[in-house]
């Protein structure tokens, strides 16, 4: 069994009052308390256990390969559906580029294009505009170390220059100015990338997987509301997962758990690792609206080295449009983790925000981009908290928890998680592989970064590496 007294770092469960996110202020009246079936099921083929974009993903890619659309497939949920991190974050994804190895690199400007076809085939209404992203660097030896891996990286992989441009204090067209970034030492502009309506997109995900209910012999079950509280293997049989409503047994167990990992499996303590992060609703200066003089950014945004941040500590943002009726336009801005108690590392409760790094975003973002606003404070709609898994080697974990990893795992256990901060770009892809992994395919045919698989030697080079809270501290990780 997976339980017992907690482990240092453990994560606790997801609370039950976290605060308000901006994206579900607008929840689906379908997810919105949904459970499939009144009763827990007492068997199924697979349990996925938790309902962000990693596991409505898992679950989408099952159901659609032949091999899995039959397949009893349950979904877990804490709370309501795509109530954690995915409901939680800055509604960004940008695939990186010069600061990534070739297969990295590749597999998460692929992640884009799947998400980007699926929201384009199905016309999927979840605000996706699809851009490009400015890197500003507000400290010059950030900006010189991003200069010299974009060198380095470019040297190998050619996708890197087609991806990604370097903008100095020289350049033109665009320039630093026209950025809106005259402040910033540097910028390197990367392309492609998108803001979006992060829940809008899963609660599709699922609200389709629940209706294609009607032609499947094995229904799709979602059950919000439904923590798991251990996880239970029996002598070659299959796992007992325990629940606030019961026990439900299973064949194949696959956690897309991410920061919450390690409170059903304590031995990733200290390889997944929460992280709180902050988030903010901005409202735009009174004079910004399309056809004006100070119109609405056409660009995402990165801001490196501002204030006391070190190269871990990013702030984000991305501009919400503007409606027909001159509302919307707000300005989706997260960071200051600095600023955070701790730096939020180790913090797994969203009940509540942390008063300086929120009052970091709404001062800095006037300073750091040039709004017209004469640098005025912000005001925010809404001010939230959500909890990140920051992965000790800062790769995502993909793979079958064996019973060999020493990870309090056996055979039939699944992970997809440890995302650190980076979900977007490389979630629905890494779900991808777990669901093929889960259905037979060969490692050799499966898509997935080699840095990515759970392996027994990862992990022990991984625990040569800092832990988490040092090297978040030191400025590299």
């Amino acid at each position: 069994m997976t339980c017992g007294a907690a482990l240092s770092g453990q994560a606790s469960l997801p609370t039950t009052n976290s605060t308000k996110s901006f994206w579900h202020s607008d929840p689906s009246t379908i997810l919105l308390g949904h459970r499939t079936t009144a009763s827990l099921p007492t068997e199924a083929d697979v349990v996925i256990i938790g309902s962000g974009i990693s596991g409505s993903s898992a679950a989408h890619f099952l159901r659609e390969d032949d091999r899995g659309k039959d397949l009893r497939i349950v979904m877990l949920e804490a709370r309501e559906a795509c109530w954690g991190a995915t409901g939680r974050n800055g509604g960004h994804c940008a695939p990186g580029a010069y600061f990534l190895p070739p297969d990295v690199r590749e597999f998460e400007l692929q992640n884009f294009k799947t998400l980007e076809a699926r929201v384009a085939k199905h016309s999927i209404p979840c605000d996706w505009r699809s851009l490009s992203v400015v890197h500003s660097f507000l400290s010059k030896p950030m900006f010189d170390l991003a200069v010299q891996m974009y060198e380095e990286n470019s040297k190998k992989d050619p996708g890197v220059v087609k991806q990604a441009k370097i903008i100095t204090k020289d350049s033109v067209s665009p320039s630093l100015k026209d950025l809106r970034t005259p402040s910033a030492v540097g910028a390197i502009v990367q392309t492609p990338a998108a803001s979006l309506w992060p829940y809008k997109l899963v609660a599709w995900i699922l609200e389709n997987l629940l209706q294609l209910n009607n032609a499947s012999k094995s229904p799709f079950n979602l059950q919000t509301n439904t923590p798991v509280t251990h996880l239970q293997k029996t002598d070659d049989g299959p796992w007992i997962v325990h629940t606030s409503r019961g026990m439900i047994a299973a064949k194949q167990v696959l956690l897309t758990t991410n920061a919450y990992t390690s409170h059903l499996l304590p031995e990733f303590s200290d390889l997944i690792v929460p992280v709180r992060g902050e988030m903010s609703s901005l409202l735009p200066p009174k004079d910004m609206s399309p056809g004006t003089n100070n119109p609405p950014l056409v660009k995402t945004y990165c801001f490196l080295g501002n204030g006391d941040q070190n190269i871990n500590q990013d702030d984000y943002l991305v501009q919400r449009p503007f409606s027909g009726h001159g509302s919307g336009g707000e300005f989706m801005f997260g960071g200051g983790r600095s600023y955070a108690s701790g730096a939020g590392l180790g913090v797994s409760d969203d009940s509540e925000i942390d008063p300086p790094a929120a009052t970091y975003l709404r001062q800095e973002l006037s300073k750091v981009l040039d709004l017209k606003n004469d640098g005025q404070e912000l005001k925010a709609s809404y001010e939230w908290s959500g909890i990140m898994g920051y992965s000790r080697d800062e790769k995502p974990w993909v793979g079958e928890v064996r019973e060999d990893l020493g990870l309090g795992g056996g055979e039939g256990l699944w992970i997809c998680a440890g995302f650190t901060g980076h979900g977007m770009p490389n979630t629905s892809l890494s779900a991808k592989a777990a669901a093929d992994m889960m259905m037979g395919t060969s490692m050799e045919d499966v898509f997935l970064p080699a840095a990515y698989e759970l392996t027994k030697e990862r992990v022990k080079r991984a625990r040569t590496f800092d832990e988490v809270h040092i090297a978040d501290a030191n400025g590299f990780r």
